[in-house]
């Protein structure tokens, strides 16, 4: 190994890409090819560091499968950052089997830690979980260590486990620091914002208030009736009742559990059920047959009963009803809060994370680029999405160090 790409994969690791480019920028051979495209990556010209790290693929021969598999974790890491999560998750496995084979460790575990990440934002919490379990985080080098603990944080916090998320950050800052890398420490801080900002409103008799994630996780463990706006779940203290696929009996749950301890007049649950401005004998029949199924989804929680001027909600075993709302009531909430990363996605990609058709995402994203909460960079297939202008620095991607070389 020459001392140019020693230097270089050196510069890279200490988060140092324009150092690593002095060195190897105009060398084509393979091990420059993927520190290039490794330091073009850090400084934010994806499409330029894709480009590279195929062409260093290409370039290492066939004996060197060792090499070829780190440049497809680098690629797969891109991918990841790019938002392509349709990118072959079956090659970083079969990258992952090559480095495990060849005693690499460090860049066998970092590729399991890329497909958890993957699996985190489609909502796959058990199979990031168990991924994660497979890796021994201590024998990793800091910058890798933190990573993973980024990710064990992210976990955490989707599942409401605010303590076990504050403890991963706090592992993760440790890492962070020993790496000595400040845009590593910087994505640690970042992801602490989560646990400071407002997750969510809760609506109780008439008033609300913004409820920060531990609040919300206390909720979980209390005595209350919850309707939750935010996964358009009913749950008690002991069973949950889920209408994530009916929206129109949710839509009605909520307008019940705002009006708790009063009922809700007839004319606000076809307003908000229905969207009906004026109502007829047609309306006020089909809100008999939704309330009808929606009495007997509720069974086990709550009891619906009909009043003089409307419905009233009561719970069976909670001693109130209260509503978990959205920080921001937007009906294209949960598109808003893949945005919020402030990377870029193609509607494809949020389609994946949300598990809804891509014509359905494409409505929410032509509603809120309307609506200026979002705006698109680029045209036709590469089009994406971002809740931002573009900021005036770079993505952090945090990759492993030296990725292409022995």
């Amino acid at each position: 190994m020459d001392s140019l790409i020693t230097a270089a994969a050196r510069a890279l690791a200490a988060g140092d890409p324009l150092g690593a480019l002095n060195r190897v920028a105009l060398r084509d051979d393979a091990p420059a090819l993927a520190l290039r495209g490794i330091a073009m990556a850090q400084l934010g010209d994806l499409v330029k560091a894709k480009a590279l790290v195929r062409r260093a693929a290409r370039a290492f021969g066939a004996r060197e499968a060792v090499a070829r598999a780190r440049c497809v974790v680098a690629e797969a890491e891109i991918a990841l950052v790019s938002r392509d999560l349709g990118w072959p998750a079956k090659a970083l496995e079969a990258a992952r089997l090559t480095l495990d084979a060849n005693g690499d460790r460090v860049n066998a575990a970092y590729a399991r830690y890329l497909e958890a990440r993957r699996l985190l934002l489609i909502g796959r919490l058990d199979d990031a979980e168990r991924l994660l379990g497979e890796v021994d985080a201590s024998q990793l080098p800091a910058a890798s260590r933190a990573a993973h603990e980024l990710t064990v944080a992210g976990i955490a916090i989707r599942r409401l486990r605010t303590t076990d998320a504050r403890a991963a950050l706090a592992r993760a800052a440790r890492a962070a620091q020993r790496a000595g890398i400040p845009a590593l420490a910087a994505e640690v801080e970042s992801a602490s914002h989560a646990l400071h900002a407002p997750a969510a409103r809760l609506l109780a008799k008439g008033g609300e208030r913004l409820l920060l994630l531990e609040d919300v996780e206390a909720l979980r463990g209390s005595r209350s009736l919850v309707v939750d706006a935010c996964r358009n779940v009913v749950r008690d203290p002991r069973s949950a009742v889920s209408l994530a696929t009916r929206p129109v009996l949710f839509a009605l749950a909520r307008v019940l559990g705002e009006a708790w301890p009063h009922d809700a007049p007839r004319d606000a649950l076809l307003a908000r059920a229905f969207g009906a401005k004026f109502t007829d004998e047609s309306h006020r029949a089909r809100l008999r047959v939704e309330v009808g199924r929606l009495r007997r989804v509720l069974r086990a929680v709550a009891r619906v009963t009909a009043t003089t001027r409307g419905f009233a909600l009561s719970p069976r075993r909670a001693r109130d009803v209260v509503v978990l709302a959205r920080p921001v009531d937007d009906p294209h909430g949960d598109v808003l809060a893949l945005l919020a990363d402030g990377e870029s996605w193609s509607s494809s990609a949020l389609a994946l994370a949300l598990g809804a058709s891509q014509r359905t995402v494409q409505r929410a994203l032509d509603a809120l680029s309307a609506s200026g909460a979002i705006q698109s960079l680029g045209r036709g297939r590469a089009r994406k999405w971002v809740t931002t202008p573009v900021p005036g620095f770079t993505t952090t991607l945090l990759l492993p160090a030296p990725l292409p070389i022995e």
